[in-house]
Order: structure tokens, then sequence, then C-alpha cells
């Protein structure tokens, strides 16, 4: 027996319209999911410039007079020296780095007769393991890599490029996009809140809205500036553990302490492994100079991470983000398998943004019902 359901207009707009315009949304944010990546690291940098902004604020008060806003010209000039202290770091180290390798692939003969005894000395070795001739299947095994590594060269060369392109470009629309949001976006961040609030039902939830989101971009902005104090002190004891060693330990220039300080250091705002690598990094480059140095420094290091990270990263950090280590190695590794490195970076930061929302939930409820 056939039957006839009668519905009104709503509700088929409902049945129909909103899970296409779901989809539609899906899709529109799957198209253009890497310019909302980019504009979400823009806005992460900003939050995280904010300390600095507020440091040069208060500097051009005290110089000027406290009557006048310099919210502006503080933004500018944080972004600049920002600017200016990674050029710089760039600037040291890159030449470092190129002039270490070249050392080592001049002196490597001689290196690798001292350390191994030469190529009998690794054919000895060899002979341990039931090799008969190590240096042969050495040989092999290096010509056999060059010429993979040439024919892959060689076929993805065009796509190499094009790739290195568009990450200069998207590095530059990071960089003007900073600055955009540190010098226009309070100002519109107010605009959008005065008008959200216009009508008196909303005044409560936007205020509690509000307070939501300057505790989580508060969250941001001291995990950053913490974050960068706890590193800038890594880079000083690597510097300082390259400058000893170079005073006892030959073929160590003392040149170099203050370039391997700012390699680890800037390896230590990846969170997690980030210090691993600044460490494995300056090891190889002490390895160029001088193997027992590398072996040396290697183990101090190691050392002083286990005190920095039990000892003077939770002293410093404190309660910035209150969150078990779970919940940090959790949120790193899926920032990680989601978006690669700069996955890692935010991870913590946003996982502590969670935290917050999961603590004001209870405000945030109580302000939808009234």
């Amino acid at each position: 027996m056939a039957k006839t359901i009668e519905t009104d207009l709503r509700t088929f707009v409902k049945f129909w319209l909103v899970p296409l315009g779901i989809g539609i949304a899906i899709f529109v944010i799957y198209k253009a999911l890497t310019g909302l990546i980019v504009i979400g690291i823009s806005i992460f940098l900003a939050l995280a410039l904010k300390p600095l902004v507020r440091w040069v604020n208060n500097l051009f008060k005290r110089m000027f007079g406290a009557e006048k806003k310099h919210e502006t010209l503080s933004a500018a000039l944080a972004y600049l020296i920002v600017v200016a202290v990674i050029g710089a770091i760039i600037a040291i180290v890159g030449p470092v780095v190129v002039n270490e390798t070249s050392k080592f692939i001049q002196h490597f003969p001689e290196t690798f007769e001292n350390t191994f005894g030469g190529w009998e000395g690794i054919n000895a070795f060899g002979r341990n393991f039931g090799i008969a001739d190590l240096h042969t299947e050495i040989t092999n095994a290096l010509n056999g890599l060059s010429n993979n590594l040439l024919g892959l060269l060689g076929n993805n060369l065009l796509s190499s490029v094009s790739s290195i392109a568009d990450i200069v470009m998207k590095v530059v629309l990071i960089l003007v996009l900073t600055l955009l949001f540190l010098l226009e976006g309070p100002e519109l961040l107010d605009n959008l809140w005065k008008n959200v609030a216009e009508s008196e039902d909303n005044k409560k939830s936007v205020s509690v809205a509000r307070d939501v989101l300057s505790k989580m971009a508060n969250v941001i902005s001291t995990y950053v500036s913490r974050q960068i104090i706890i590193a800038a002190i890594d880079g000083c004891a690597s510097a300082l553990i390259v400058f000893v060693l170079s005073l006892f330990m030959g073929n160590v220039e003392s040149s170099i302490a203050i370039p391997m300080g700012m390699i680890t250091m800037l390896f230590y705002l990846i969170p997690m492994f980030g210090q691993f690598i600044g460490g494995t990094l300056v090891t190889v480059i002490l390895f160029f100079s001088n193997p027992a140095a590398a072996v040396i420094f290697a183990i101090i290091y190691i050392v002083y991470a286990q005190i920095e990270n039990n000892v003077i990263s939770p002293k410093i950090q404190g309660s910035a983000l209150n969150l078990p280590a779970v919940a940090i190695l959790s949120a790193v590794i899926i920032g990680m398998y989601m978006f690669g490195l700069l996955g890692a970076i935010v991870a913590i930061p946003i996982a502590g943004c969670i935290r917050v929302f999961v603590d004001e939930y209870p405000k945030i409820k109580a302000a939808r019902k009234q």
C-alpha cells in the first residue's frame, strides 16, 4: 500500500542542501589546503612574535613617553630584528660548514690513514668478519651509489627546480603575511569582535570566546618565547664545549665555536628530535677536523642534554603548557605524520591550545545557554 509523505520546505533544505553544502565546503578546503597552511603558519609566527613586539613597544614607551602609540612601529621593528637574526645566523653558519667540509676533503687521505690505518687497516678489520677484500666491496658499493644518485638527479632535475621555486614562493608569502598579520591583525580582530558583539544576546558569548582565544594565543607566544630561551642556552653550551675542545685538540679552530652553537640553537626549536639532529650535525662537522674531538663532544653533549631536558627545560617552561609527556609526544607524532617538519614544530603549542579549550569548555557551554 503506497503512502504519501508530506514535508515542508525547511526539512527539504536540511535534508538535501545542508549535506551538499558540507561536501562543497570540504572540497574547497581540500583544494585550498596549501594556502590555508601558509596562512596558518603566518598566524602562528605572528603570535610567536608577540612577546618581542610587546618588549619593543615597552622600550619605545620608556624612551618617548607612554602617551604615544608605537604598536605599528614596534611590530615592524620586531619583525626586522627576527629576519636580521636569522639572516645573520645563515651568513655565519653557511661559510663555516662549507669551509670545514672543504678541509675534510683536502685532508681526507691523511685523516683516513691516521684514524683507520688506511685501506690495509680496513681490510684487516674486514677479515675479522670473513670479508677477504673489504676495500673492493666498499669501492663497488660507493660506485653503485654514485651512479644511482647521478641517475636520480638527472631524472628529477626539472622537478627539483620546480620544487625549490615553489618552496621559495611559499617562504616569501609566509614572510609577507606574517608582517601583515603583525601590523594589521590586532585592528582587524578588534573590529571583528565589535561587529559580532553588537547584539546584546551575543555579548556574553563573544566575551567568553575572546577570552578563550586570548589564552590560546598566550599559550603559543609563551611556549615559543621560552623555547627560544632554552634553545639559546643549548647553543651557548654547545659553543662552550667546542671552544674548550679547541684549546686542547688539534685542528679544531676556536672560530667555529659560535657557528656550532648556532646550529644546535636552531635545531633545538624542532620539538623532541631537534636536539639530537643539531648535536649530530655538530659532531659530524667536528669529525671533519678531528674525529677524537667529535667523539668527546658527542659524549659531553649527551650528558648535558640529559641535564637540560630534566632540569633546565622544565624549570623554564614551567606550567606554560601543563601537558603530560605522553600528550606532548603524541601531538608531535601526529603533527609530523600529517604535515612533516612544520607539523612537528607547531604540534605542541596546538596541543596546549586544545588543553585551554577543554579547560574553558564549561564557560563556553554556559555562555551558549544564556
